[in-house]
Formats: structure tokens, sequence, C-alpha cells
């Protein structure tokens, strides 16, 4: 199972860092992968959607569910 987001506001590596240490904390055990050329997290390992797009949110970003 894998949960993705569409972040247009993630714009460098600082993001990309900021954003998986939020997820990952929120999700323990979670894995985290980004591409910051079309903007989209992929979270794998949890269906908890909600929580995903929270620490997305708490950490100053905007994601768009894909």
């Amino acid at each position: 199972m894998s949960i993705q987001f569409q972040v247009l506001d993630m714009t460098c590596g600082h993001c990309v860092k900021t954003i998986t240490g939020a997820v990952t904390a929120a999700v323990p055990g979670a894995s985290v992968a980004v591409d910051l050329s079309t903007h989209r997290v992929t979270v794998t390992g949890s269906d908890q959607a909600d929580k995903v797009e929270a620490a997305i949110r708490d950490a100053g970003y905007e994601p768009q569910p894909v």
C-alpha cells in the first residue's frame, strides 16, 4: 500500500528533508520517497493518509492527494 501527495510548494532539498522527517515522526515505520522534480511524495508501509497529510501540513506545506 502506498499513499501519494503532490506538494507543489516543495522546492528544494531542505523541503524534502523537512517533509521526510515530519512524516517519519508521525508514522513510525513508514518509508518516504520524494521526487522533487514532480513534487511528489510517496509513503509506503502505512494506510494512514490523514496522518501523513496532517504531518505535511504541520511542516508548513500544502499537500494534495494524488
